[in-house]
């Protein structure tokens, strides 16, 4: 096993170097889909979902009665409406809140590359938690 450079010393490891070059092309994709989405929505290039006037008064009801009146689905059934101007920016958002999975992803193969498997093994272990928080299982309804 090879020793990292410690960040403590002034060293900067290859994870975080790795990390960071991810963090980066995810943050600026997400980005760039999160504009793009807001541009297409405000500039009527697409179609919406949900008019831009009624915002105000559907972000004040309830989940339960937002979901109702908007027609938005539940759970990860946006996913079937990405041909609409107001989910494709809402994409955006979802790409920079999603990042860190496929970082974590590249760092796991790099410690398991290595034979480094206390690192490995939490990796996997955040990786699980973030995505079972995306899936909404331990959500309540």
């Amino acid at each position: 096993m090879k020793p990292m450079d410690s960040p403590a010393r002034g060293g900067i490891s290859p994870e975080q170097l790795l990390y960071a070059r991810i963090l980066d092309y995810g943050m600026k994709a997400g980005l760039a889909v999160l504009i793009a989405g807001f541009a297409a929505y405000l500039g009527g290039a697409l179609p919406v979902q949900l008019p831009f006037e009624e915002l105000p008064r559907l972000w004040a009801l309830p989940v339960g009665d937002y979901l109702r009146d908007s027609g938005m689905p539940m759970g990860w059934g946006w996913l079937a409406m990405l041909d609409r101007g107001d989910v494709l920016a809402l994409t955006g958002i979802v790409l920079l809140a999603g990042v860190s999975v496929p970082c974590l992803v590249v760092l796991a193969f790099a410690y398991a590359g290595r034979g480094d498997w206390a690192y490995f093994g939490i990796a996997l272990a955040l990786i699980g938690v973030l995505v079972l928080a995306a899936s909404g299982v331990f959500g309540s309804h």
